[in-house]
């Protein structure tokens, strides 16, 4: 037995959050939409294409702030950095990490997201 890759990550958004997760994901991040399976369209949210894996964006009532985060490759960082600004999305710096350059932005709903680019 073995675990052979990573399928998805998912992030909580509250109720009705789909248009504002579709705008960080994939107006500002550039990901694509996936289309939820009919099974699990009642239960909102929406998901996101992340190269061969996925983001997921979860309904819950109310979502915890949270040092957790998915951590998502770019090979245009600054590009990034300069639209989620723009976008009036929050940047937090902190300490690089040998092999890469590296933010995070917060999402509406207080998720941590963290973006890196290799060196």
């Amino acid at each position: 037995m073995r675990i052979s890759g990573l399928h998805h990550v998912q992030v909580s958004i509250t109720p009705g959050g789909e248009f504002a997760a579709r705008r960080l994901h994939a107006e500002l991040l550039g990901l694509a939409e996936v289309e939820k399976p009919a099974s699990l369209g009642d239960r909102g949210g929406v998901w996101f294409a992340c190269g061969d894996q996925q983001l997921h964006c979860g309904v819950e009532p109310a979502v915890a702030r949270s040092r957790r985060h998915p951590a998502l490759l770019t090979d245009d960082l600054e590009t990034l950095r300069a639209r989620l600004i723009a976008g009036g999305v929050p940047i937090v710096e902190d300490r690089q990490i040998p092999g890469y350059r590296r933010f995070y932005a917060e999402d509406p709903f207080g998720n941590r997201i963290e973006l890196l680019q290799p060196d």
